[in-house]
């Protein structure tokens, strides 16, 4: 599993120093196996719209580089050769969106009791995040856990007092 922020770039590395020249290079793209990038003899082909400008193969390894990736690059990549024999690798890649500065916000209030002379200092804080989705936001006081919460709609606020 490869793991990065969206617009970061990404080599799923082949492992072979080189490939043969007779070989066939295959790169396929999610669920459906669509075609991204192929090398054949002197030809390199890129048929897959969604990774316009973003991919990168290397001739002599079949390497691929995805470069500015973006959330819906994430998924799995299935590298195949086709040469003497056939062979297959495979690649699961997460992208990850950078997330929006949590708003944080204080209240500071004076409680006193009227039973005791001493007064009683509160504060409160809130956190939140609007236009998310597949968020947790979690409150730590020095290395202790207070509270979390989470979301998965991209719709909604999320706040955590």
């Amino acid at each position: 599993m490869l793991s990065l922020m969206e617009g970061n770039s990404v080599l799923l590395h082949n492992n072979v120093a080189t490939i043969h020249e007779d070989d066939d290079i295959l790169w396929k793209f999610g669920a459906e196996n669509s075609l991204i990038a192929q090398i054949n003899r002197e030809n390199q082909t890129f048929p897959d719209e969604r990774f316009r400008d973003r991919l990168k193969l290397d001739r002599q390894t079949g390497s691929l580089t995805i470069m500015n990736t973006r959330t819906q690059h994430a998924g799995r990549y299935e590298l195949e050769i086709n040469g003497k024999r056939l062979s297959t690798k495979t690649f699961s890649v997460s992208v990850y969106a950078h997330l929006p500065v949590p708003n944080i916000t204080r209240d500071f209030s004076q409680n006193s009791s009227s039973s005791s002379s001493s007064s009683q200092q509160n504060c409160s804080l809130l956190c939140s995040v609007v236009n998310v989705g597949h968020v947790t936001l979690s409150w730590y006081k020095e290395n202790s856990f207070l509270s979390s919460i989470s979301v998965s709609d991209l719709s909604i606020s999320l706040s955590l007092h």
